[in-house]
């Protein structure tokens, strides 16, 4: 009809009380005149004020007015997505929706309409994604290969202010080579061992010269070389205690560091330690048996030994050691001085840059992080691991140590230590790389 307009399904809200309205969805046959004046309250619908009705409900009702002209979506949507299975269940929903419409009631489900909104808002978004073009990319560790460590190690050891040198200790780089052995265990191979003597000489170069023996001899080598270690410190105290020409009063604590591959295992029985530099920070691989030590004393005291003054019955300053056989009871029977060690094992990887195995003339002066940090600028400057133990022990004498000092360092790698790049930040730091790193590793331990 020339001169008019037809507009269907346009609303008319009046608001009543709390909640609702009419819906006047008919036919207007409309001049020009009356188009241009309803045509300011076309779209959005007219409200009074102050009353403002939410984008999603006006989206909901646009749902309805397209179910009601038999416009219905192909997957229903729900609170969790669309799924396929619920379609009669949302035409169902749309059915009632239309009802409540033709009696003048505000359609139900309101909630399930605001999702639909955000619903189709992420999927929209992903839609984009996927029309853009977005790659994820593998990151290079996944194709990392595997780590093995390229095995140099340097020593040194000095009596100090003692009166004699009772410390010993051994170094092989190629144990392969030095076993003379076609056995097949992971390459490479190498053993280190520290071994702080008291009361003579006898007990630690005795074991220093047999202990490896012990655990290649034994039968679980190299299967569980874990109980190999055991077994062999515990054989190598008792051959010690049968051997008629050597003072078996003496005794020795004994570190050992045994690497077959990428695993390295640490055994320890006494006050010497072994301590991991792991860029830049130190993590301890053993533990001091004092006697003062909680779980040491809580052993030492249900076995019938006392302490007195931070000393085993009064004379050893050690709870665990070969040796010593003046202290012990017969073979195989419990006693406070044991000479089972402690076995502590982990995969080496990239991030371990060297190993610090030194007797505790070194860590009665210096921390585990202060020779880490210290081994660590030595390295970078001339890479020499023999070096680098020599001026740890130097820097041991400076510090009035009152004991012998041995130190053994094993680098993992062929290369320097990479300098750590810290970015900078705007505020200061009033703290050290080392108090720093000392930091990370006890919130580690926590």
């Amino acid at each position: 009809m020339k001169g008019s307009h037809v507009i269907a399904g346009n609303p008319r809200l009046a608001i009543n009380g709390r909640f609702s309205f009419s819906l006047l969805d008919q036919s207007y046959n409309l001049t020009k005149e009356q188009n241009f004046k309803r045509q300011a309250t076309r779209n959005p619908p007219f409200l009074h004020p102050p009353f403002v009705l939410p984008r999603s409900f006006i989206y909901g009702w646009e749902r309805n007015m397209a179910a009601r002209m038999d416009i219905s979506p192909p997957l229903a949507i729900i609170e969790g997505g669309y799924t396929k299975g619920n379609v009669s269940d949302m035409e169902n929903d749309n059915l009632d929706n239309e009802k409540q419409v033709s009696l003048g009631k505000p359609p139900r489900h309101l909630s399930i309409m605001q999702h639909c909104v955000s619903s189709g808002r992420m999927i929209a978004e992903a839609n984009l994604e996927l029309d853009v073009g977005i790659v994820v990319h593998k990151s290079s560790s996944d194709e990392k290969t595997e780590f093995l460590p390229v095995l140099r190690s340097g020593s040194c050891a000095e009596i100090g202010p003692k009166q004699f040198m009772e410390d010993e200790h051994i170094c092989i780089d190629d144990l392969l080579g030095h076993l003379e052995t076609t056995a097949k265990f992971p390459s490479p191979g190498a053993f280190y061992g520290v071994f702080d003597g008291h009361g003579g000489t006898d007990a630690a170069v005795f074991i220093r010269e047999n202990i490896l023996k012990f655990i290649v001899e034994d039968a679980h080598f190299p299967i569980c070389v874990e109980k190999a270690i055991k077994s062999a410190f515990l054989k190598a105290d008792y051959a010690f205690a049968d051997a008629s020409s050597l003072d078996i009063s003496s005794g020795t604590t004994a570190l050992a560091a045994l690497i077959f591959g990428r695993t390295l295992i640490i055994a320890n029985a006494g006050d010497c330690r072994a301590v991991l530099g792991r860029r830049g920070r130190a993590i301890e691989m053993s533990k001091d048996h004092k006697p003062n030590c909680t779980s040491e004393r809580i052993r030492i005291e249900k076995l019938g030994g006392v302490i007195y003054d931070g000393y085993l019955n009064g004379q050893l300053s050690v709870a665990r050691a070969l040796g010593d056989w003046h202290m012990k009871g017969p073979k195989g029977s419990a006693c406070p001085l044991s000479a089972e060690p402690e076995l502590q094992e982990t995969d080496l990887s990239e991030e371990d840059e060297f190993l610090i195995m030194g007797c505790d003339g070194l860590w009665d002066v210096m921390s585990s992080q202060c020779a880490v940090t210290m081994a660590r600028k030595e390295l970078m400057l001339h890479n020499d691991p023999e070096r680098c133990s020599r001026e740890l022990v130097r820097e041991a004498l400076k510090r009035n140590t009152c004991d012998n000092l041995t130190v053994i360092v094993v680098c993992f790698s062929a290369d320097p230590p990479p300098r750590i790049e810290i970015p900078q930040t705007c505020v200061r730091r009033s703290i050290s790389s080392e108090g720093l790193n000392l930091l990370k590793g006890v919130l580690d331990c926590n």
